[in-house]
């Protein structure tokens, strides 16, 4: 086969610009005769075409996409929390200076 790209790696992701699915014009060795093959026998014993193989790769694509929108989502999660914590320390320290300060001019 001719065609630029492979199935791991195709020209493009873009499924538009892919080529179009053909059906199988071989049939396979050993197969039954014309007359006991329904059509969707036949159908079903075609080999898988690009655009076939490429759904899982499709799928695999989306799972991914969806891990990294998650683990950015707990990221920024881990980030507010930390900056909550850094606020509720700062505020104390704030207490403690205006403490100190307030016990300083009453001396």
């Amino acid at each position: 086969m001719n065609t630029a790209g492979t199935i791991d790696r195709p020209l493009t992701h873009d499924p538009k610009k892919q080529a179009p699915m053909k059906p199988s014009t071989h049939e396979p060795a050993g197969s039954a005769p014309e007359d006991l093959i329904t059509s969707g026998a036949k159908d079903s014993r075609q080999n898988r075409t690009r655009e076939m193989q490429l759904i899982q790769e499709a799928l695999a694509r989306a799972h991914m996409h969806d891990s990294l929108r998650e683990a950015e989502r707990e990221r920024r999660a881990m980030r507010l929390v930390t900056a909550r914590r850094m606020q509720r320390r700062a505020e104390r320290a704030s207490l403690r200076a205006r403490r100190a300060l307030a016990m300083a001019v009453m001396q």
